[in-house]
């Protein structure tokens, strides 16, 4: 496998990104005393469903339908409606890779909420140390990232290519992190490498709206619209590892230029790859 490499891409700098406004003080009063309290409360009862459903349920099936319904009830409260777009693009009932920008930690609750299919995730191994997130990632199947060395990270990811080939799809960040500034950051190559090794298509998505919804670092939200877009599949037929950081590039381009097509604060700005 190519060692994953990191890709540039001509975004605006973080002092010209766009946070959007100042959450208003309701809204950081609401979010302390009521949603992160039912945030957590509803964490807290679905986690240990899903611990329950563990017990026999070794398909993960329940556990993703208990994750989605947690994920639902997180996107009630953040008070943010979601529209997914290309939802005819999804391969539904097949396998495939789905690779997203990461902007915020509502990321994945959203995926959750509002991908039709059950999937499996890639994760740092750091959030398998969290009180019910990490038992839920656990019992559930999900796909731990150990980064503490380059031989760990490729076991890894051939973890991945198994869990592909025995039919389930992954959903991955290649970014690696959430963005600190709004903007799309440089991709590594797991998720080419994956969606190659298993033959299969690599999915872009991207996310408009939650980077505003939760910047990183702060703790209150800015209810707003959410977005879902799902892109053209792109093949991997007959592509082998070598290709990894061209299809990379590839789908950072296609990211990118749909982010900024589409979010309110970048329209008519054309992003260059």
């Amino acid at each position: 496998m190519p060692e994953p490499t990191q890709s540039t891409a001509l975004t605006p700098a973080p002092s010209e990104a766009h946070p959007g406004p100042p959450a208003p003080a309701f809204f950081r009063w609401l979010t302390y005393l009521v949603l992160l309290p039912l945030i957590a409360i509803s964490t807290t009862f679905f986690g240990c469903i899903s611990l329950l459903c563990g017990l026999w349920d070794k398909s993960g099936r329940q556990q993703h339908f208990i994750a989605h319904l947690w994920a639902r009830s997180l996107l009630l409260l953040s008070l943010s409606p979601i529209t997914l777009i290309g939802k005819e693009k999804l391969h539904i009932h097949e396998t495939a890779v789905y690779a997203a920008n990461h902007l915020s930690y509502y990321d994945t609750p959203v995926l959750f909420a509002r991908l039709p299919f059950q999937f499996r995730i890639l994760a740092k191994q750091s959030l398998w140390k969290i009180p019910f997130i990490g038992w839920y990632l656990h019992h559930s199947g999900q796909v731990p990232v150990d980064q503490s060395s380059a031989r760990n990270a490729v076991a890894s990811l051939n973890r991945g290519v198994q869990t592909l080939k025995h039919g389930l799809p992954l959903v991955i960040f290649p970014e690696g992190g959430r963005t600190p500034h709004g903007q799309t950051q440089p991709f590594v190559s797991g998720a080419a490498y994956m969606a190659i090794k298993a033959q299969v298509p690599l999915v872009p998505i991207t996310l408009i709206g939650t980077y505003e919804l939760l910047p990183m670092h702060t703790y209150h939200l800015h209810p707003r619209p959410l977005a879902i877009i799902v892109g053209e599949p792109i093949p991997t037929t007959g592509l082998t590892t070598r290709d990894a950081d061209a299809l990379t590039e590839r789908l950072l381009s296609v990211i990118t230029q749909t982010y900024f097509k589409n979010h309110p604060a970048h329209q008519g700005v054309t992003a260059e790859l």
